[in-house]
């Protein structure tokens, strides 16, 4: 998966399309990933230790990798990624740009 926790990226489909967020979390072996602010649903819980009052809390759901991209950080636009080898290390750049994504 090209997508790693971190990196900003932006929503090209679904609800919360054009929406530019940072990755939380990535699930590698169901292809999706938890962005912030994106896919929020209403979760209804019971009263815990944890959370002494319950109710209903809004949080984040995962969404397909397919639906977002991710964001050149040097000029801010949408690009595809691809892999090159860099002084003998595998790397990530933008297609569009040829700019390489830091660690």
């Amino acid at each position: 998966m090209k997508i790693k926790k971190g990196d900003t990226v932006i929503v090209i489909s679904g609800n919360d399309k054009g929406k530019t967020a940072q990755v939380l979390k990535v699930l590698v072996k169901e292809n999706r990933v938890l962005v912030e602010g994106v896919n929020v649903v209403s979760r209804h819980t019971k009263p815990s230790n944890a959370n002494p009052d319950g109710g209903i809390i809004k949080k984040e759901a995962p969404i397909d990798a397919s639906n977002v991209m991710l964001v050149d950080p040097k000029t801010n636009e949408r690009t595809r990624v691809g892999y090159k080898v860099v002084d003998g290390k595998k790397v990530r750049y933008a297609k569009k740009t040829d700019n390489v994504f830091a660690k």
